[in-house]
């Protein structure tokens, strides 16, 4: 049980999902443990802090949405 935790979590820890807002103006990328691993921003939506900011939130929250999609142990509280 201890060995099949340990390689669902090394499992976890090797995915990555890409979440993306604005047409891709912001995407992200998390690993399978929901940790953000990677944020790109073109230079447009620079001038609009606000604006970015809320990109950057739907684009994590994108993410968050495909990642729970792929992994259907991800909904479980326990892996939450």
């Amino acid at each position: 049980m201890q060995e099949q935790m340990t390689q669902m979590r090394d499992k976890l820890q090797d995915t990555q999902v890409m979440g993306s807002a604005g047409n891709g103006l912001v995407t992200v990328t998390l690993n399978g443990e929901k940790e953000l691993k990677k944020i790109a921003i073109k230079p447009e939506c620079v001038t609009d802090l606000e604006g970015l900011q809320d990109l950057i939130i739907a684009a994590f929250e994108d993410a968050t949405r495909k990642l729970t999609d792929q992994q259907p142990m991800a909904k479980m509280p326990f892996f939450s």
